[in-house]
C-alpha cells in the first residue's frame, strides 16, 4: 500500500465515523486501525523524505560549522587589521624619529658651518693681523734703513 492509498484509508475512516451527539463535531473512529496506518504510513515513507528529514537534522550542524568558521575569518582579519595597524604605528613612529635625526642632523650641520666660518674668519683675521704687523715692521725697517743710508752719504 502507498502512502497515499493509507492517507486515503483513513479519510474514508473518518469520514464513514459517526458523530458524537453534543461533542461539537467529533466522531467515534477505531484508534487500533487508524494507529496501524500511522506505521503504515511511517515505515513507506519515501527515502526522499527520510533523506529531506537528514538534511533538515545536519542543516543545524553546518550551519554551527558555518557560523563557527566565520567566527574564526573574522578574528583572524580582526588580528590581522590590529597587525597593520600596529605596523603602520611602528613605521609611523620611525618615520616620525628619521624625521627628528635629520632635523638634528640639520641644525648641527648649521652649527658645524657657523663654527667653521668663525675659524676660518678668525684665523684670516690672525693672519691679516700678522701681516700687518709685518708690514708695519718691515715699513719700519726699511726706515731706518733710508735714514742710515743718509746719513752716510
Amino acid at each position: 500500500m502507498t502512502i497515499n492509498e493509507i492517507l486515503d484509508a483513513i479519510e474514508d475512516m473518518l469520514e464513514k465515523s459517526w458523530g458524537l451527539p453534543i461533542s461539537g463535531g467529533k466522531s467515534v473512529v477505531d484508534t487500533n486501525k487508524i494507529s496501524d496506518l500511522i506505521n503504515e504510513i511511517r515505515l513507506n515513507m519515501p527515502s526522499e523524505i527520510k533523506h529531506a528529514k537528514m538534511i533538515v537534522n545536519d542543516r543545524t550542524q553546518i550551519i554551527e560549522e558555518a557560523r563557527k568558521e566565520a567566527e574564526t575569518i573574522i578574528a583572524n582579519a580582526e588580528l590581522r587589521a590590529k597587525k597593520i595597524l600596529n605596523e603602520q604605528d611602528i613605521v609611523k613612529a620611525a618615520q616620525e624619529k628619521a624625521n627628528e635625526i635629520l632635523t638634528d642632523a640639520h641644525s648641527q650641520s648649521r652649527e658645524i658651518r657657523n663654527s667653521a666660518s668663525e675659524f676660518v674668519d678668525d684665523m684670516l683675521k690672525h693672519t691679516e693681523e700678522v701681516f700687518s704687523s709685518g708690514l708695519t715692521q718691515t715699513r719700519e725697517t726699511r726706515q731706518k734703513f733710508r735714514k742710515m743710508s743718509m746719513k752716510r752719504k
